[in-house]
């Protein structure tokens, strides 16, 4: 087998992955909605002679080629932010609208577009015999969105699958990342005590409590780690909320919630710490995590705390240098090593299992939950020969 065979198989392949791509972006798969996507991926991988095919059951699709003792997952959430903002969108974002080298849809740099390019690069590798010793999984998650690397936890702790490997195929334009920030969802609750707006020294604010601890967390900013890597931490004050029995009257309870993006060093541990030195009336003032709680497609409760940690794979790794390797025969030029600055399923793969991953997907990052989100097609043919190439690279390197 030489490049040229893969090139030349990939060529012949090229209208069935844009058409399949289309075909993923028109189909609507909002979170714990996914379930006919499920069904339209499960019919191209039994089509394309895939060896295994499943579902899991929280609602992840599965599956697989090869047999050998080496376990590689390439993964792609299937879920996608809302699109029903209509007026936004400079065409119907569920008609898949091709203009150029341009696919345009919901889902097509984050990430519904890569599933084409990952199913048809696993069929390429097993026609090619690229698989020796290896056995390739590819899976499309779910709830990625509402709640990142759930689904994984749900895949490795309950379903008893853990990859050896993972490239997780998030918007990468074609470089090769090997890492991002962790997150952390916070509330914070300060309770005070009503009264008539007309008398107002009867009663005890949580508003103006809540404002002075906003200002606090806007100083302690300042103070957060930082990575040469991955940058620093941040946090946001997203929403802000009280409670009063009118408008007249002395609010009695005030709630922020916070995004807080967490580098190296940093933890949900430290965090906490942080932000409950930060309230103004810790007496009566409450800092959490959030939880999320939710029901799969499937049916199946889940419910898990928003914590989602730090993680990156020492670029040294043989991971890494494969994938630098396989992006270079796929597409003839060194790519980038770099990271994200959004989360992935990678908290839980290496954030929380430790099991080595990289990215490595077609599309923008910037492009991520925009009106007229669109990936390059052509990144579509280069990413479906780096899956096809990924694992014959891994061999050189372990």
């Amino acid at each position: 087998m030489t490049h040229q065979d893969v090139e030349a198989l990939a060529r012949r392949y090229e209208p069935e992955i844009l058409e399949f791509a289309r075909d993923i972006i028109k189909t609507r798969s909002y979170s714990a909605q996914e379930q006919d996507l499920v069904a339209l991926i499960k019919s191209r991988m039994e089509a394309l002679g895939f060896d295994e095919v499943k579902v899991d059951g929280i609602g992840n699709i599965m599956g697989r080629v090869g047999n050998g003792p080496r376990k590689i997952l390439y993964d792609a959430h299937i879920d996608t932010v809302w699109a029903e903002d209509k007026a936004n969108w400079n065409m119907d974002p569920f008609a898949a609208v091709v203009e150029g080298n341009l696919l345009y849809g919901r889902g097509s740099s984050d990430e519904k577009a890569a599933m084409s390019s990952m199913v048809y690069g696993a069929a390429m590798a097993k026609q090619l015999g690229l698989l020796d010793g290896c056995s390739l999984y590819i899976s499309g998650t779910v709830l990625e969105e509402t709640c990142d690397g759930l689904s994984v936890i749900h895949m490795i702790e309950k379903e008893g699958f853990r990859p050896d490997f993972v490239v997780i195929c998030e918007p990468t334009s074609l470089d090769v990342y090997r890492g991002h920030r962790g997150r952390v969802e916070l509330k914070i609750t300060t309770t005070g005590t009503s009264a008539h707006a007309a008398h107002p020294d009867k009663g005890d604010n949580a508003i103006y409590k809540m404002a002075r601890t906003v200002l606090n967390i806007e100083k302690l900013t300042t103070t957060f780690k930082d990575d040469a890597f991955l940058g620093k931490g941040t946090a946001v004050v997203s929403i802000i909320e009280s409670k009063a029995p009118s408008i007249n009257s002395v609010p009695y309870e005030s709630t922020i919630y916070i995004d807080r993006r967490i580098t190296v060093g940093e933890t949900k541990e430290t965090v906490l710490a942080e932000f409950r030195g930060a309230v103004d009336d810790p007496v009566h003032t409450t800092v959490e995590l959030t939880e999320f709680d939710d029901t799969s497609w499937t049916g199946l409760h889940v419910h898990q705390e928003k914590y989602f940690p730090t993680w990156a794979l020492d670029e040294h790794h043989p991971l890494v240098q494969a994938g630098v390797n396989a992006a270079i025969a796929a597409r003839s030029k060194s790519p980038r090593v770099s990271c994200w600055t959004f989360s992935t399923n990678g908290v839980a793969f290496m954030g929380h299992f430790n099991i080595p991953s990289i990215g490595f997907g077609p599309g923008d990052e910037w492009l991520a939950h925009a009106a007229n989100e669109y990936v390059r097609i052509s990144d579509l043919y280069e990413a479906a020969r780096f899956y096809a190439l990924l694992p014959s690279e891994l061999a050189k390197e372990v």
